[in-house]
């Protein structure tokens, strides 16, 4: 099937976050973050001496890639994207770039990625991969120096602008050669990605900052040319990209029936797993938005987070399976 007859068909999708930050799951040191449960590392400003730490006690022993490609089914959803790497540059799958992944560093030792994509293929799922190809605060050249941060509903202590990179490991931002970043672990990663797990239905990158027109065009090519199908969403930066991410959680009224268009958007209020949100949207109001969206040729992308065990949270399940009837 033509990739983009495909996506205008899917019309629903699972995103999974998941990552080092449901280790501490909005929590640290006896504070209580607000906002989104991945950001946790840019929120306090951990160090990656410290923050990394965290691998060594990534354990998920409760993962099972068939159940969660199960319950993206029992749903309805058509694709899964699933984030090989976040902005605290830690892989889900084992990378010959960099040791900062789940089977170097984790008493796990096990290519999540690869699970998931046999999961996939054998139950008839799209595969999608999120990768963050501009921040990462894993390296002292990650990109987002530029970018201002301000946390909203933060308590006056914390009121500070915080900027996207990783300014407190590598405070020279003026010398910083995001370059450098895209050269040796930014595209070596995503050719791994593109060549190692089969056929992907798309790429989901993300937060373009630092990224140059020329760089976005590199990587968009670099796509098309180990997979000439996969899709390529519109956070690539710099206009470029095969479809449109809408703005988090944005509900458009527009109709766009004539363009490829996703929204990404949260089941409860955080992308990253946080144990203390529970601000869930039922079942009808899940129901209600993809009909919304879909209604306006918009594929709807919902997502959950996984805990450090690897289980999606059970209120999170129960309202997808519930969705789905």
């Amino acid at each position: 099937m033509d990739n983009k007859k495909w996506f205008k068909e899917a019309q629903f999708g699972m995103m999974i976050h998941w990552g080092l930050y449901t280790l501490p799951a909005g929590e640290w040191k006896g504070k209580r973050m607000t906002g989104i449960g991945e950001w946790i590392q840019q929120y306090y400003r951990i160090p990656n001496a410290e923050y990394h730490e965290l691998a060594k006690a990534f354990n998920p022993v409760l993962f099972n890639a068939e159940d969660w490609v199960k319950l993206a089914k029992s749903a309805g959803m058509r694709y899964m994207v699933v984030t090989a790497k976040h902005h605290e540059g830690f892989a889900l799958y084992r990378s010959q770039v960099s040791r900062f992944n789940i089977y170097d560093g984790t008493p796990f030792r096990r290519d999540v990625i690869a699970e998931i994509a046999e999961a996939c293929y054998k139950h008839g799922l799209k595969l999608g991969l999120y990768y963050s190809q501009d921040l990462d605060w894993s390296e002292p050249n990650g990109g987002g120096w530029q970018m201002g941060k301000t946390w909203s509903g933060c308590g006056p202590e914390e009121r500070e602008l915080r900027y996207w990179v990783n300014n407190w490991d590598f405070p020279d931002d003026e010398h910083k050669d995001y370059a450098q970043c895209f050269r040796d672990k930014i595209k070596p990663q995503v050719k791994e990605l593109l060549t190692n797990y089969g056929d992907l239905c798309l790429i989901w990158f993300d937060t373009p900052s630092s990224i140059s027109t020329e760089q976005s065009i590199e990587l968009y090519h670099m796509v098309k040319q180990y997979q000439p199908d996969c899709l390529v969403n519109s956070r690539i930066g710099n206009g470029v990209g095969d479809y449109r991410s809408m703005g988090d959680n944005e509900i458009p009224d527009a109709y766009m029936a004539e363009e490829l268009v996703e929204t990404p958007a949260t089941l409860n209020d955080t992308w990253g797993y946080k144990s203390f949100d529970n601000n869930w949207k039922d079942a009808a109001r899940v129901r209600a938005i993809k009909k919304h969206l879909n209604d306006r040729g918009v594929n709807y992308l919902l997502n959950v987070g996984p805990d450090s065990l690897g289980r999606i949270p059970a209120p999170a399940a129960a309202i997808l399976k519930n969705a789905g009837k």
